[in-house]
């Protein structure tokens, strides 16, 4: 077995993430995430407690590589089988890292007892480039770039080449130069007779997350070098099987995941700490893949491919056309909507009310405090601040609530989180004036006034939807789904009748849909319509269904699509004259980002369009975002966005962003 690390331009940089990679790991060990117990020994007294998202992150990249290893081990019989599955048996690690790194490992584990003792110093270092050397752990300090050296140095150490031989490359060859990853992967396939190899790293470039991902490597001066040439699965597995090897599968980890990991240990991940990062979460794994390539083994070493089954995916997704996104024309200088996990809401028509979420705030991170207006007057959007008549702690500062405006002064605040530990927020009154147009936006106050907490415990929730429905000719809203600080899916739903602010029992007949949180719902002809969200299972939904009014109650149907709705979570909804126009949000689609849907309710035509963001000169992320439909000029104002790349930083949408839907309202 083999592994490493690679040389080129800047080795100091690619050493670095070494270092905060293995800090990484060990909190994710902490807190339960993978088990190693000789972690906490390689990184010493510097510990550092990691966000949940980077945990997750860290396992499935362990579960990936544990996987494939495990499978190579038993399938060429070097699991001992009298003895714990977890000694290895007649099987050599060798550990290529750079020759100064490589000297700093052989130095802790020769101090350290325990890891001196675990692998069996037999005092062979000082070889040329072998700094350490154990009865079956060898530690080589060579270049990989270097193929020349790379060959002596595993021929000093003693490495046979006539017995199976598994290569591992942790997000490493894409540190080096194409040309000489390349050359590494053909001359792996050529010099070892039974070879195989395990490559994890990035992938998908172009998209926003992507392009967030490249410009964190390249402020650390660690170029991703293999991006360009090889920007997707497809693309990995041709240039494998083109470097001589005869076999290869690819997946990405949203695949691993769903397919390779069993049901319950997916439920014990879940259930480790709170979790409300998804998003960001599905999209970290849609831009990392596993790979497996064998040579000349007997039968094929396939671990991606063997005892399950694979998703379909089919081909790109068939887009109907393109609509231009254009940063909205404004008069005044945009702040505070830089946010995600907010609301916006058109609470008269071209006035914008949004309140919440997570962003920026006098140049700071944090949980968003102050409300904010827009308003169109003449073609333009003016943008300011709005006043509270009343202190904030009646606000707690909420993410991923609902406001429903209910009158031209009134609006309803139901639910919310601080944390994803929470309890949920109930329900809030904001009292806003009848009349004002954009020169008054200095002068706009809200009053908050906490509601009866008869209905709250309705509302002790977040990720969910409140939508107005009619029935016998009274408005209620119709709550539904979400999630809790004890439930991490709900599926269950109340009638709140809008005066008395009272939950009202409604008879509800026909198939109850799968419990969501994160989707999308629209009232519509005097019913709702609840389009996609993410499941029980942490897997997006591609349902749509439509609770229609009935004489005595209401009724469940589910909306036919054709073709089938490609399922997704953390969009925006609108109904237009028999449309439901889906507005972004995240699938596991990865070949692409999700634009806008088009779903005629007629005849449940589904029409993909992408979204050309040439305009824009900064990333526009379609998830945690708000969205407003002005339906006389067939404006769609998407408002924020965003949220944390992983360990590659925060990105939020800057501007408030325009699309002109009229060419596919009309053509459509």
């Amino acid at each position: 077995m083999g592994r490493g690390r690679p040389g080129g331009p800047c080795p100091a940089a690619v050493q670095g993430t070494s270092g905060s990679s293995a800090l990484s790991k060990c909190s994710a060990a902490a807190r339960g995430y993978i088990q190693d117990r000789f972690l906490p020994l390689l990184v010493g007294r510097r510990r550092r407690r990691r966000a949940p998202l980077v945990h997750r992150g860290y396992y499935i990249r362990a579960r990936a590589v544990d996987h494939c290893v495990q499978d190579f081990l038993l399938k060429t019989q070097r699991y001992p089988r009298t003895q714990d599955v977890g000694l290895l048996h007649h099987t050599v690690v060798y550990e290529v890292d750079f020759l100064n790194v490589a000297c700093q490992k052989a130095a802790l584990i020769k101090r350290t007892k325990e890891l001196s003792a675990l692998v069996g110093d037999t005092g062979g270092e000082g070889l040329g480039v072998i700094t350490f050397s154990g009865e079956d752990y060898k530690l080589l300090g060579v270049d990989l770039s270097e193929l020349s050296e790379l060959e002596r140095a595993l021929e000093e150490a003693g490495l046979d080449k006539e017995i199976p031989t598994l290569f591992i490359a942790e997000v490493v060859l894409t540190y080096m130069e194409n040309s000489r990853s390349d050359a590494l992967i053909q001359w792996a396939a050529e010099h070892f007779s039974q070879a195989c190899f395990l490559l994890y790293e990035q992938m998908h470039p172009e998209d926003p997350f992507g392009r967030v991902m490249q410009q964190h490597f390249s402020q650390l001066n660690s170029t991703l070098h293999s991006l360009s040439k090889h920007p997707d699965c497809e693309a990995q597995r041709r240039r494998f099987l083109e470097k001589g090897w005869t076999e290869c599968s690819v997946m990405d980890m949203n695949t691993f995941f769903t397919c390779c990991t069993p049901e319950d240990e997916q439920q014990r991940l879940q259930a480790l700490e709170p979790f409300d990062e998804y998003e960001e979460w599905h999209l970290k794994c849609s831009h990392y893949f596993v790979l497996t390539a064998s040579k000349g083994v007997e039968p094929s070493w396939t671990p991606l491919l063997s005892n399950m089954t694979v998703p379909h995916h089919e081909g790109p997704v068939r887009m109907a056309g393109s609509i231009t996104a254009a940063v909205c024309a404004m008069h005044s200088e945009v702040s505070g909507l830089r946010r995600y996990g907010h609301h916006s809401v058109l609470i008269k028509p071209n006035v914008v009310l949004t309140t919440g979420g997570f962003g920026e705030e006098d140049g700071q991170h944090c949980r968003m405090r102050n409300f904010h207006v827009l308003i169109k007057h003449a073609g333009y959007w003016k943008a300011g601040c709005v006043k509270k008549k009343n202190p904030d702690k009646k606000w707690d500062e909420r993410l991923y609530h609902t406001v429903s405006c209910l009158s031209n002064s009134l609006a309803l605040v139901v639910g919310g989180r601080t944390s994803p530990a929470s309890a949920g927020l109930g329900m809030l009154w904001l009292n806003f004036p009848e009349t004002y147009n954009a020169s008054d936006l200095g002068d706009i106050t809200v009053d908050l006034l906490s509601v009866q907490p008869a209905a709250e415990p309705a509302a002790l929730r977040w990720r969910h939807s409140t939508t107005e429905v009619m029935f016998k000719g009274e408005k209620y809203l119709f709550l539904y789904g979400g999630r809790s600080a004890m439930e991490p899916v709900l599926g269950d739903w109340y009638f709140l009748h809008t005066q008395e602010l009272s939950c009202t029992v409604i008879p509800v007949e026909g198939p109850v849909p799968e419990s969501r949180h994160s989707h999308s719902a629209c009232s519509w002809k005097g019913g709702v319509l609840i389009a996609g969200g993410l499941g029980a299972a942490e897997q997006p939904l591609g349902s749509v269904f439509f609770l229609r009014e009935l004489e005595h109650g209401f009724q469940w149907q589910t909306v036919e699509t054709h073709p089938s709705l490609i399922p997704r979570y953390s969009h925006t909804a609108h109904v237009h004259d028999g449309k439901l126009l889906l507005v972004g949000g995240v699938w596991f689609h990865s070949s692409s980002v999700p634009g806008i849907t088009v779903l005629d309710l007629m005849t449940g035509l589904c029409l993909d369009y992408t979204i050309n963001v040439e305009q824009l000169e900064w990333p526009l992320m379609l998830h945690n975002h708000s969205s407003v439909f002005l339906p006389d000029e067939k404006e769609l104002l998407i408002i924020g966005g965003g949220g944390n790349c992983f360990s590659f930083g925060t990105h939020l949408n800057p501007e408030p962003v325009s699309l002109s839907l009229s060419n596919i309202l009309i053509s459509h």
